[in-house]
């Protein structure tokens, strides 16, 4: 594990203080109350004085994630279906954060849900099988925290019957934060101090009981952390081993343009507008739009240095919390679905390519798509969550489930490690996952894998002091830092990638 040697910045009480009054309240919960605004107050008071009667979200089965076996010619139908499932989804949400939970409004969109799977169904030649026991969603509490010390308390996370989601724990074994010793849930604690998540006393977060939400949908005052008072953390790759390949290949493709930002998610919903209902930022490619194919991709520009990189690197937007509206406070995918505050321009965006440290790297095959995380872990629990938080200086501790606190001077950071294992086959797979894996615990590929070029993307971001942030989402999933994700698809030329392998495979640094 890796230590830091330079001297920790530090936090002032008033500091903390002001951002604590500017966090998100309801513990990043849909606030549910008669006559609840989704902006606040309006009486000029400047405080949202409504009280929650019941706080929460909508869980449904992610039937994307399920389905591993889908014709290729189904696929477009199919996908479409997924994209309407995700579409009622927000729409539920959306009425119950306006009228209350409402068994009517679950009820009617679990008969919607009923009749999409059958389309899936029909769509897949009549096979239901994968589908059984999907068309229900549930309401989902999620408890409302009071910002006091933290220690033996649920943290912004729901837990039902033992399960708690989007950091679940069984027998005692804690999923979106390791657990040594203690009660404390959603970040990690070790002899009782907690690392990952923010330490009860003086200094500590706390929220009034009356802070609103600037969209009313999360992130609370629980999802952050003063990156000072969390632990080292990070530990260290497996050793290169003879046959390893250790050199790094970068490519230099800027911040994004924001006249090409847009909601949709060609990966996940093609042919589908507003597939992702959150913002995304693009670099590379300058045709990802939800109506783009691999023909697109080739023909269209770049913003890559190395106009032989055609690739597509994208990823949900962060937004400022400062009450203010960005230019599509009024559209689906931004205001109209609880993204809201100013939408912050990465600072830098940093992609590499490593090696692997048992074996040499193959090329990845042109137009291979990849997607790291779960844009939907809080509802999902974390299997597949792996993006991390972190602040320049302190690299050492990365957060899965919370966002950075970062002290003056220190940008928050954004790290994306992809998976870095092809099945040498598909350049793609019905849940966009099982073509590719993450390699083992010694960086070996699971059997029947080979090593390709491990994408690592590492985006950094100057927020305004004394202010909050978020990361874009689904509505339903409250903004928690859980649910970030990455997407990739590779437009590379045969000769660049080839170089890449060559440079990665010698040892050497290049791009």
């Amino acid at each position: 594990m890796r230590q830091q040697t330079h001297k920790r910045g530090r936090f002032t009480n008033k500091t903390v203080a002001i951002v604590a009054a500017l966090a998100l309240g309801g513990g990043g919960a849909a606030i549910i109350a008669a006559n609840a605004s989704a902006h606040g107050d309006k009486s000029g008071s400047g405080q949202n004085n409504t009280v929650a009667a019941k706080a929460g979200t909508i869980q449904c089965p992610d039937v994307g994630q399920q389905l591993s076996d889908v014709p290729s010619k189904a696929r477009p139908e199919v996908d479409k279906n997924l994209a309407e499932l995700d579409n009622q989804v927000a729409k539920a949400y959306q009425q119950m954060n306006q009228q209350g939970s409402n068994d009517a409004v679950l009820s009617k969109l679990n008969d919607d849900r009923s009749q999409t799977l059958n389309n899936i169904g029909s769509a897949m030649g009549g096979d239901n099988s994968q589908l059984q026991g999907m068309a229900n969603c549930k309401w989902q509490e999620v408890a409302a925290q009071s910002g006091q010390g933290q220690n033996g308390q649920q943290q912004g996370d729901q837990q039902q019957g033992g399960d708690q989601q989007g950091g679940q724990q069984q027998g005692g074994d804690q999923q979106g934060g390791d657990q040594q010793g203690g009660d404390q849930q959603g970040g990690q604690q070790q002899g009782g101090d907690q690392q990952g998540g923010q330490q009860g006393g003086e200094g500590a977060n706390e929220v009034p009981g009356n802070a609103g939400g600037q969209a009313g949908n999360g992130p609370s005052q629980d999802d952050f952390v003063d990156i000072t008072k969390v632990q080292p953390n990070v530990q260290q790759p497996p050793e290169a081993q003879g046959n390893g390949s250790t050199g790094t290949f970068s490519s230099e493709c800027g911040v994004g343009d924001p006249q090409l930002r847009n909601s949709d998610n060609v990966i996940v919903a093609p042919g589908v507008g507003n597939g992702a209902h959150h913002m995304h930022d693009y670099v590379g490619s300058d045709k990802n739009d939800a109506f783009a194919n691999n023909q697109t991709f080739e023909q269209g520009g770049t913003s890559c240095a190395n106009q032989d990189d055609k690739s597509t690197y994208y990823w949900p937007v962060v937004r400022a919390q400062d009450g203010k509206d960005e230019a599509d406070a009024d559209q689906l995918g931004g205001g109209q679905e609880g993204n809201v505050g100013t939408i912050l321009t990465p600072k830098s965006s940093k992609i590499e390519f490593k090696g692997n440290p048992q074996s040499k790297v193959t090329a990845m095959p042109k137009f291979l798509r990849i997607i790291t995380g779960d844009a939907k872990a809080f509802t999902n629990g974390d299997k597949n969550a792996n993006a991390s938080w972190s602040c320049t200086g302190f690299e050492d501790r990365q957060l899965t489930d919370k966002y950075p606190l970062c002290p003056e001077g220190s940008s928050v950071t954004r790290t994306f490690d992809f998976q870095s294992c092809w099945d040498g086959q598909n350049i793609d797979s019905a849940n966009h996952r099982d073509h590719v894996a993450f390699a083992n615990e010694d960086g070996s590929c699971p059997n029947g894998f080979k090593a390709i070029p491990q994408l690592v993307n590492t985006i950094t971001y100057d927020v305004p002091a004394n202010t909050p942030f978020a990361v874009d989402g689904f509505p339903e999933q409250l903004h928690k830092p859980i649910t970030d994700h990455d997407d990739f698809i590779n437009v590379m030329s045969e000769d660049l990638m080839n170089e890449a392998v060559d440079c990665i495979n010698s040892g050497k640094q290049c791009g």
